[in-house]
């Protein structure tokens, strides 16, 4: 590909670079370029030097975001002893890749090394992927879990778009710009460059203040990675080896269970599985958690020998119709407090049909939660709708079935209010009942007009549910 250098080096091999301009090599070009064997590092950092690859950044900018770091040591410590459980696996990828190690340095600059970040605009994990770009990249999100907080699926995605964005536009700090501002805004800026006779570098476009500040940020840190003594900071140290590995599951399984079989502190295990946002690990969506390296080996034996029970106490149920959350609750043997936590279900919202919930797995349930189930289960919402109890003046020849046409109802209903059948016809003037929306009860009288005011009797909110089409939230 054309564009930066992409240097070529395994776990702790250094590139022997040639004199004169840098030329990037294919995968294919790799095996012809010889490497220089050196004494693998012992700390990351160093390895993470040695892998660097990207033409620096030298502005102002840059200048103002080393400052902006190196004057807030405290936040240096916290997002690097975070990134520790986390950053081999990283570099490793990029090795393997033969991509440049600064990228390992972008989850610094995206959620400070956050695997639960969220931001405003809704992107999550600590790549912070949009939903609809993690969809894209394969990354699942529904009921029992979202891989864009997922430490293995999240790196992977992040990496395969960075390729993708470098392939497009030949050049790593081009493809950071899209990276945070999207391929297309950073297409249309190169181009109006060019029609205007423009350069159409990075620093030449012009663009959102985010996207300016955003590669001077990673320069930034790069830059105190390379020489922190320069910057008065000291960096934690990460030893050159895995934090963590994959561990399988083969049943559904508690997250307190699983931290505990494991003796991982609960908050070290959810900082290595994030994406399990439920109680419960579904083994036919997660088919593996990560564990610290030493306690994998614990995991498995305390797994073996558990004889206390089923592994999960929760399941899945999905709601066979629209209903209320106080119905759902009590179908699943639930208090509707307790229901709308661990499903987190909003106020004033009923539970649609085909919703998947998590509710507690009695003894008598045997199978765990299908494939099908894990991987496409979604809750959704109907606002509730609010009715009350109106009369109407029935016109000359109504009848249930064009009452109910009237008011965009079911003649069923219709029928049950005023205990008639859904064939009985109403004399004229006839006090009919009708339940309707609060928003829609002004409409009334317009119905009536021309044969007479209807008479309407706003009464106290009722339980009963008329059958109308509700917009989705």
């Amino acid at each position: 590909m054309p564009g930066d250098p992409v240097l070529v080096a395994g776990p702790g091999a250094k590139p022997q670079l040639p004199s004169g301009p840098l030329q990037a090599i294919t995968p294919g070009q790799a095996g012809s370029h010889q490497i220089v064997s050196t004494e693998p590092p012992k700390e990351l950092w160093d390895r993470i030097r040695r892998g660097f690859a990207m033409p620096d950044l030298q502005n102002e900018l840059v200048t103002d975001r080393e400052q902006w770091y190196a004057s807030r040591p405290d936040y240096i410590q916290r997002m690097t002893e975070r990134s520790s459980k986390y950053l081999f696996h990283i570099v490793e990828e990029l090795e393997r890749r033969q991509m440049p190690t600064e990228l390992a340095l972008l989850p610094f600059i995206e959620s400070a090394f956050n695997p639960q970040a969220v931001s405003s605009a809704k992107a999550a994990g600590m790549w912070q992927f949009m939903p609809a770009t993690g969809k894209y990249f394969d990354l699942k999100q529904n009921a029992f879990r979202d891989d864009r907080r997922d430490v293995l699926a999240s790196t992977r995605a992040a990496l395969d778009y960075l390729q993708k964005l470098y392939g497009m536009f030949g050049d790593w700090h081009l493809a950071l710009a899209a990276y945070n501002w999207g391929e297309g805004s950073v297409g249309r800026a190169i181009a109006k460059n060019q029609r205007a006779g423009l350069g159409t570098s990075y620093a030449d476009l012009n663009m959102p203040a985010e996207t300016r500040l955003y590669v001077p940020k990673l320069q930034a840190v790069k830059n105190i990675v390379a020489n922190p003594q320069a910057f008065r900071t000291e960096l934690p140290l990460i030893e050159n080896h895995p934090y963590f590995q994959q561990v399988l599951i083969t049943r559904d399984i508690d997250v307190a269970l699983a931290a505990r079989l494991a003796d991982v502190k609960i908050e070290d295990f959810k900082a290595l599985n994030p994406s399990a946002h439920r109680p419960v690990i579904i083994a036919a969506g997660t088919p593996q958690i990560l564990l610290p390296w030493d306690n994998a080996t614990v995991f498995q034996r305390n797994f073996e020998a558990y004889t206390q029970g089923q592994y999960a106490s929760w399941t899945a149920w999905t709601a066979p119709s629209t209903m209320a959350p106080a119905e759902a609750a009590r179908r699943t043997g639930m208090s509707e407090a307790d229901l709308r936590g661990v499903n987190s279900i909003p106020p004033r919202m009923l539970i649609k049909a085909g919703s998947t919930l998590l509710v507690p797995r009695s003894a008598k349930v045997e199978t765990d939660v299908t494939s099908h189930v894990a991987d496409n289960a979604q809750v959704s919402f109907s606002p509730e709708i609010v009715t009350r109890r109106t009369t109407v003046k029935a016109r000359k020849g109504e009848s249930v079935a064009t009452i109910a046409k009237r008011y965009g109802l079911s003649a069923a209903s219709v029928a049950e209010w005023n205990h008639v059948s859904t064939s009985s016809a109403f004399k004229l003037g006839h006090q009919v009942v009708v339940f309707l929306p609060v928003k829609s009860h002004a409409a009334v009288a317009s119905h009536g007009r021309g044969k007479g005011k209807a008479n309407v009797k706003a009464v106290k909110r009722s339980t009963a549910k008329p059958i109308v089409k509700s917009k989705k939230r």
